[in-house]
């Protein structure tokens, strides 16, 4: 019999010690796997044990926060539902909502040009009242809250006032800046909400029913943010309804949106539960009893496709109490947000354009 001589290089099996084999194999992988990589795989745990601890934590603050964030978006409600079932989303915006007052706007109440430019009872109604030496028309206001910026456009006379829209409705919307320009406008703000079911953003369509000149012009499916009709009567009084299209133009409905929530009818103010809603850049319009009407603008402190920050409704209904005014709603905010003066876009717009602008139906502009 042959005898083979066995050689180190031939592959056989051959007792090891096990302690030395975990040894040699460590050192393996520690040759293999880059320093700069543990450390990476390191920071990724932490930061996944971190959410974890922020979104299911014993504080509260983060879950209602990204809920009610996300949840009054139109396309980021997936940032809540990627963490949170349906059930845990439903409760959390039912603690954090705003209940509206259940009125329709008093026309009656608001008597137009009846405000005193010569003594004022606080700052606030001098910062008001007290006209620009070359404008008579608007003045724009701009100030911090809870540092977020407010551009407040004071229109003194509400008959300036109309809705301007898309030269091309139903098939593309445009910048407001373009809106205004092509009118002539002094300023414009967005109006309509719009319907984007493919996610291209294009403001073809309004949400709601949309009157000008006394007649329905367009009607799109109803948005889910409360409110209800928001316009202007043949009196140039600021009217918020929520009653149909036709009893509105019955009872004087000039130009119209559809959009909420309410905020101030009459004086009063919604109920706020909780935020109200989340934080957001908002459009608001409102009137006060002596006609003046305020556009209102709130930038973010966040920036442009990112967290954009912005301001709860509780927020924008003390500054609104603070410059008396007396009816007031909420329009489309976040990216829809804009004010425009001549062709000069005035606030921080966050879309996702490269100046932040996006496409919209309509706007309400002063000419």
């Amino acid at each position: 019999m042959i005898k083979k001589k066995i050689k180190k290089e031939d592959n056989i099996d051959t007792p090891l010690n096990t302690t030395e084999a975990s040894v040699k194999e460590d050192k393996k992988i520690k040759k293999k796997i880059p320093l700069w990589i543990v450390i990476i795989m390191a920071i990724l745990d932490l930061g996944a044990i971190g959410c974890l601890v922020l979104a299911y934590g014993p504080n509260e603050d983060f879950k209602e926060f990204l809920i009610t964030t996300a949840m009054s978006t139109m396309n980021h409600k997936y940032l809540a539902r990627m963490i949170y079932d349906e059930e845990t989303i439903n409760q959390v915006l039912r603690e954090n909502t705003i209940v509206e007052i259940d009125e329709v706007t008093n026309p009656d109440e608001i008597t137009i040009g009846s405000y005193e430019t010569q003594n004022y009872e606080s700052k606030y109604e001098e910062q008001i009242l007290k006209k620009d030496p070359n404008n008579d028309v608007y003045k724009i206001l701009k100030i911090k809250e809870n540092n977020n910026t407010y551009y407040i456009a004071v229109i003194y006379d509400p008959a300036r006032i109309s809705l301007a829209f898309s030269s091309t409705p139903g098939v593309r919307g445009e910048k407001i800046k373009t809106i205004a320009k092509r009118n002539n406008a002094l300023l414009a703000i967005n109006a309509s909400g719009f319907e984007d079911p493919k996610g291209e953003g294009n403001g073809a369509n309004a949400t709601g029913v949309v009157i000008h000149n006394g007649k329905v012009v367009y009607r799109g499916r109803p948005n889910h943010w409360g409110g209800g009709l928001v316009g202007f009567d043949k009196n140039y009084k600021l009217v918020l309804t929520k009653k149909s299209a036709e009893v509105a133009i019955k009872n004087g409905m000039w130009d119209a949106v559809q959009f909420g929530p309410f905020l101030i009818v009459n004086g009063k103010e919604a109920s706020i539960k909780g935020s109200g809603g989340g934080v957001h850049p908002r459009t608001i319009i409102a009137q006060r009893r002596d006609g003046i009407v305020l556009f209102i603008i709130i930038d973010g402190t966040g920036v442009k496709k990112g967290y954009r920050g912005g301001a709860s409704f509780k927020e924008v209904i003390k500054v609104l109490k603070r410059y008396k005014v007396y009816n007031a709603s909420n329009l489309d905010g976040g990216a829809s947000s804009i004010l425009v003066e001549k062709d000069k876009i005035v606030n921080n717009p966050v879309g996702y354009s490269a100046t932040g602008e996006r496409f919209h139906p309509n706007a309400w502009i002063v000419k």
